[in-house]
């Protein structure tokens, strides 16, 4: 039987996948903005046992799996071998799987080599989410990221040339008043550098990060919005699908890179002028919060 230790996080975009949770928690986990698992101990969950679970699924249940998400925050950092088995016992398992993904830190991915992720792209790793946070040096020490932006573009640009596809988040608000435009370009530069396949903008939210947050001299509404304004206009990749429609985020948006860049940068400006009919809106600061665990 499949066991989780809760919380479970996966993208939006692996809500049918089959999850198997092979490692517990973050191996870096000391992002001050990050709240996902700051109640768990890190470790690897032993091979065997993941073995024990993908072998329990019912045979009538098999041929309906065609995704599977591997969790927890970073599954990449799993032992390249251990991986390889993994995942050659999903693809013996599962007829129908086209792909398997998981979430990838920079810490992660420097713990595999070019050869290795060839090999694990072959045996359907195909897309990592992987959270950029923000593509400006200062902002990534300040938040503990532990890597800089030109760092991360270096193993992202690995994955790439693996093939692995690459679904890539920033957060809209982490600078805070004082940095949001540096944020801004300097995240769109990293985009324009990495051209990944997806690019998602959430917004910084109440979630186990209380002291990081009062640290900040948090933007406004119409702040926050100038700034996702200044990252659409400084966005230049060559072929990138851009979502911003987190739960966090009070201004949803959705398009492709370079074909809808005027009207996303339109979208903006439109709901800023509507958002000037509401008395006091947008001089707010969002205080949207999640305390489920």
């Amino acid at each position: 039987m499949l066991s989780y230790i809760e919380p479970v996080f996966r993208p939006p975009s692996e809500a049918r996948s089959l999850i198997f949770q092979i490692t517990v928690g973050c191996s870096q986990n000391n992002c001050a903005f990050c709240g996902m698992y700051k109640g768990k101990r890190f470790h690897i969950r032993p091979v065997a046992e993941i073995l024990q679970e993908i072998s329990e699924i019912p045979a009538r249940y098999r041929e309906r799996v065609e995704r599977v998400f591997l969790a927890d925050g970073d599954a990449l950092v799993y032992p390249f071998e251990g991986l390889v088995t993994i995942l050659d016992a999903l693809a013996a398992t599962f007829p129908g799987l086209t792909r398997v993904a998981s979430y990838a830190s920079p810490n992660s991915l420097t713990n595999k080599t070019l050869p290795q992720l060839h090999q694990l792209r072959e045996k359907k790793l195909r897309i990592l989410y992987f959270g950029l946070e923000s593509g400006d040096d200062l902002t990534l020490e300040r938040v503990g990221k532990g890597y800089a932006a030109d760092q991360m573009a270096e193993l992202a640009l690995m994955a790439r040339e693996a093939g692995i596809k690459l679904s890539v988040t920033a957060i809209l608000g982490l600078a805070g008043r004082g940095r949001s435009l540096e944020h801004a370009r300097a995240t769109a530069a990293w985009v324009n550098r990495v051209n990944p396949e997806y690019f998602s903008l959430l917004t910084l939210f109440h979630r186990h990060n209380e002291p990081f947050v009062r640290s900040l001299d948090q933007g406004t509404r119409r702040e926050l919005m100038q700034e996702a304004r200044e990252l659409l206009t400084q966005l230049a990749p060559a072929r990138t699908i851009l979502r911003s429609n987190h739960v966090s985020n009070f201004l949803n948006l959705a398009g492709s890179y370079p074909k809808d860049r005027q009207r996303l940068i339109e979208d903006v400006d439109r709901a800023l002028h509507q958002a000037e009919r509401l008395p006091g809106f947008l001089d707010e600061v969002p205080a949207y919060e999640e305390e489920y665990y």
